[in-house]
C-alpha cells in the first residue's frame, strides 16, 4: 500500500529546514568580468558612443535609458553589438542588441531595473572588430530592489 498524503506531510515536517537567501548582487569585479567576456582580449576605446541615462533616479523601478553609436550603418561599416552591464544589480550583463545595416541607425532605448546608486557602461562592437564605449554614474534615492 502506497503512502497517504499524511504520510508524507508527516515525513517532511520532520525535514524541514530554514534557508535563508540573499539576493545574489554583482560587483564592480563582476561587471569587468562580463565585459571581458564580451569583448575578449580587445582594447574598448572611448568615443563613438553616448549612454543618454539621467544623473539622479527618484525611482530605481523603471530608469530610461538610450545608446546612440556614431556610425554611417552601411554594408561596409555598421555596428554589429550594443551591450550594457551595470556594477551592483543581481546581474552585471542588462541587455544585448544585435544590429546590423539595415538598422538604418545605431540607436537603442530601453527601461532597466536599478536597485541601488552605480555605474553603468554600454559598450558597442563594430563590423571591423573594435569596441567603443561610454559610461555614465548615476544616483538612485529609492532602490528598485530593496532588501526587508
Amino acid at each position: 500500500m502506497g503512502a497517504t498524503r499524511r504520510d508524507v506531510l508527516a515525513a517532511g515536517a520532520g525535514c524541514l529546514a530554514l534557508i535563508v537567501a540573499r539576493p545574489a548582487r554583482a560587483t564592480p569585479e563582476s561587471m569587468a568580468s562580463a565585459i571581458k567576456a564580451f569583448v575578449g582580449e580587445a582594447e574598448v576605446q572611448t568615443g563613438k558612443v553616448a549612454l543618454d541615462i539621467p544623473p539622479l533616479v527618484e525611482n530605481g523601478n523603471s530608469v530610461p535609458l538610450t545608446v546612440t553609436v556614431e556610425s554611417p550603418m552601411t554594408q561596409q561599416d555598421f555596428v554589429r553589438t550594443i551591450a550594457i552591464f551595470n556594477e551592483k544589480n543581481p546581474q552585471p550583463n542588462v541587455a544585448v542588441f544585435h544590429l546590423g545595416p539595415r538598422a538604418g541607425r545605431a540607436v537603442v532605448s530601453t527601461r532597466i531595473r536599478l536597485g541601488d546608486s552605480q555605474n553603468i557602461v554600454a559598450i558597442a562592437r563594430l563590423s571591423d572588430g573594435t569596441f567603443w564605449s561610454d559610461s555614465a554614474e548615476l544616483i538612485v534615492t529609492l532602490p528598485a530592489c530593496v532588501e526587508s
